[in-house]
Parts: structure tokens; sequence; C-alpha cells
């Protein structure tokens, strides 16, 4: 029972008629019950040891646009969100169809651009994208596996459906969260998990470095893997540390690599050894000052003469940044069923693409009752939310998406699920997504829950870390 001198956790929680996660499932009763067991002032020691605990451990990550503070942890929520094993079964089943759908994507538009012939997707769609590489026409690229780490960004609506919001095809961050997070929960509240049978995520770097191995150039039979970084001013940068060590392998950044007669080595203590194989954390346009941008400091000079040569794997591929773009994401579910001949399992939001003259119309007659995104923008930045936003800011964004409409897409604000968050004493509802983590190499697998990002102001349908977000440890039942 819990303590006298306060109330239990869900003691008059109220999701306020939001898809509540933790209490539309029956497979979530036993987490309730040891819930119950629970005090408000229990669990508010509990939290507030974990987050003291991130921040010593070095948790964190960079708010480039906070001049008062440079690194902050990722709010942390200790009530967990909880995925039945059939719940889980459907998402990991959806993400598996999209991952190969977006490869079999990438696979074409650079090499026999049959998608584009054919009039399925728009042409000037991807060859105007500003993530088509030209450069990557004819690339030869291992099991034909562009995106080797993908992040799908996954809401619930009102009805329990889940639909897939984004894809995260470049550089997706957030999985160090999800292991830490984990180890957390294990720490700090051993008691709710014992027992329960939560499928485990401590297996990441194994499976990570295994897929690495497997997209080696053909012929190494012992591969040296590394993952390359911006370095220690990337908002990212723990987790690369983070993930490095979890592989076993070297944290390198450009400076530590070189390219001769277009084999990639590595500088090390007792000289030059060779690298097969890297996990570049660096966008597109900073790896090789010979390819891209003349004046990037951060990659390696003749890199892309290595790769374009077969002498070195890059993961992801260069390039996948143009099936991830939002307005490209509005065809994926003709993508999947033209590749696949499959109906897409998971549904993408209904997308209009500002670029055709009927969704740019429609757009600006709604925009009070629909979010409006810059199709390149990642991190939350530059959303317009129409039924939260001003006058000033509704005609902001009506003027930009005049001036530029292809660079622009709407939704329908979704009615995000919630689920109950520890919040100024009390338990609240608030917004929830879910992004898992697939890897592929010869064949996707895909991390058994993912990082569940929590909206921590109340109203708010932004979860992105870099606007107030925090997370919760995701749990998928045995």
């Amino acid at each position: 029972m819990a303590d006298e001198r306060g109330d239990s956790v869900l003691n008059g929680y109220d999701p306020n008629g939001f898809y509540c996660e933790m209490l539309r499932s029956a497979a979530n009763q036993p987490i309730r019950d040891r819930l119950a067991d629970l005090t408000i002032d229990a669990l508010q020691r509990r939290s507030a040891d974990a987050e003291a605990e991130l921040y010593n451990l070095g948790i964190t990550f960079t708010v480039y646009s906070d001049k008062d503070a440079i690194d902050r942890i990722l709010p942390f929520d200790v009530i967990p969100r909880v995925l039945s094993s059939s719940e889980w079964d459907h998402i990991e089943r959806g993400v598996i169809q999209r991952v190969a759908a977006i490869n079999h994507l990438l696979d074409d538009i650079y090499h026999d651009e049959k998608i584009l012939k054919d009039g399925i997707v728009p042409a000037e769609l991807i060859k105007g994208n500003a993530n088509y590489r030209p450069i990557m026409q004819g690339v030869k690229v291992p099991h034909k596996s562009y995106v080797n780490i993908c992040g799908t960004d996954i809401v619930r609506g009102a009805d329990g459906t889940f639909m897939v919001l984004e894809d995260n095809a470049r550089t997706p961050s957030g999985v160090s969260y999800v292991i830490e997070n984990r180890h957390m929960m294990a720490r700090a509240f051993p008691d709710l998990m014992n027992g329960i049978g939560i499928r485990p995520v401590d297996n990441y770097g194994l499976m990570l470095q295994a897929a690495m191995q497997e997209i080696a150039p053909a012929g190494v039979d012992d591969p040296q893997v590394v993952l390359l970084s911006p370095g220690t001013y990337n908002s990212a940068y723990f987790e690369h540390v983070f993930l490095a060590r979890e592989m076993g392998v070297p944290l390198v950044e450009g400076r530590d690599l070189l390219v001769e007669n277009d084999q990639v080595y590595m500088r090390t203590i007792s000289g030059l050894s060779r690298v097969d194989v890297i996990y570049r954390r660096l966008n597109d346009d900073f790896l090789d000052p010979e390819a891209f941008l003349a004046d990037s400091m951060l990659g390696v000079p003749g890199l892309m003469r290595a790769y374009r040569a077969g002498k070195v794997s890059l993961a992801n591929a260069v390039g996948t940044g143009v099936s991830d773009d939002k307005a490209v994401y509005a065809y994926m579910p003709r993508i999947i069923q033209y590749y696949l001949g499959e109906e897409a399992i998971l549904p993408n939001v209904e997308t209009n693409i500002c670029r055709e003259p009927d969704a740019l119309q429609y757009t600006l007659d709604n925009m009070h009752n629909l979010v409006v995104k810059p199709v390149g923008e990642a991190g939350g930045y530059g959303i317009t939310i129409g039924p939260k936003a001003t006058k000033d800011e509704l005609a902001e964004a009506r003027a930009k998406l005049i001036a530029d409409p292809s660079n622009y897409i709407s939704q329908p604000v979704i009615s995000l699920s919630v689920s109950p968050t520890l919040v100024d004493g009390g338990i609240e509802g608030r917004h929830v997504d879910l992004r898992p983590f697939a890897i592929t190499g010869e064949k996707t697998w895909v991390l058994p829950g993912g990082l569940t990002r929590v909206a921590l102001r109340r109203g708010s349908l932004v979860v992105n870390s870099s606007q107030g977000g925090g997370s919760k440890d995701t749990w998928v039942l045995e």
C-alpha cells in the first residue's frame, strides 16, 4: 500500500480525454499496480537522485541557441512508457518495411531512376533536393544498404493508431539516452522492473558493430571500424563517446584521418593504420572539403575518392538526406507500394505538399488549423503550430510560405497520445512520441523500444530536446 503521508502515484491522474499510453493497455496492469504502491514524495526523491546522477555521468546535450547554458542534461521522467509485445511487433514490422523502401529508393535514384521515369515521385523533388548528391551516381553500396542507422519518429493519434511523423536517415541521434535511461531505471526503480519481463536494450553496441563489419569493402576479413565525430563542441558529443565505447572502436575526428592512394588511414602512436568502415556523425557537407564545402575543417580531404573507389564504407551512405526530406516523406506510402508491393504498415500523417498549387491554397486557407513545417529543418525549428500561433506568427509564416512554397509542407494537428509524467509535484499527462532505432547491414534489426520523447510544457506538442522536451524509458514487454 502507498505510504499514508502522500497520495499514490496514479491517484487522481486524468489524461484529459487524450489517448493514454499507461491506462489504455491491459498489459500495463502489473506496472500500474506497482506504481500504486509508490507515493508522489517517494517518486520525487528518486527522480531528483536520477537527474543528479545523469548530470554527474555527463549525459548531456548542447543548446546552441541558449547563451547562458552550453550543456544540459536531457530532462528524464521516471514513469516509463510501456508497449505490449503485440504493439511492438506492429511497430517493428512497420519500421523494417519503411527502411527497406528507403534503401530501395536510394539505390534506384542513384542508379536506374525507375521511380522518377515512372512518375511516382516528381524528378525535380529528388534532383532539386538540397541533399541530393550527384557524386553518388553509380556508386555501389554493400548490400544496397544506404541507411544503416535509421531513427523513425512515430506518434499515436486519438484512436490509438501509430503513424510515422518523419524519417531520420542521415545521422539520427538519441540512442545513448535509450540505453542510459534503462541503466538509470534499473538502479533507481528495481522494485518497478523486477519480474515484469522487459526486453533488453544493452546489445545495441554489439549489433551496430556487427552491421558495420557486414558493410565493409569486399575482401576485407577483419575490418577496422571507427566513429567519426565533429568533436567536443557538437551537441551530441556525449553520444559519440558513448557509442564508440559500446562498439569498442576508436573515436576519431577528421584531423586523425588521411587518404593515400584512395585508402583511408588513421594516425596512431605506432604509425598509420588502415580504416575500412566509418560510422560518421558528420553531415555530408562537412565530410570532404575536396567534394563538398571547401572550407570544412571537420572532414577528410579525399574521403569521397576512397569511397567511390570502394576502399572504405560510410554509414550512413552519402546522399541519404534526400530520403528523409519532409516533402519526399509525403510520397512514402507510394514508394513502399512501388518497391515492395505492400500497403504501409505504419501510415503517414496526412500531408499537404505546398509545392503543389492545390495543397498550397489549402494550407494558406487553413493555416490557423494546421502545422506548417519547413522541409529541410530538424529539431523542431521553423515549425508553426496554427492553433497555438499568434496573429503575428501566422502572418510571418504565411509570408515565408508564399515566398518559397516548395520549402514547406503542412499537416493537421495530431491529438498526440499522452503518458503520465511527474511535473511540479504531481502527475499530469504529457504528449509523447517514439523514435525506434533500426540498424541495417545485411538485414535490419530494431532496438526493442526506442527513445520516448515527452513534451514537458503543459499543452505543448513539441517534444524535441532543443525545444524543452525530455525523455522516458521505453519498456517493451516480453
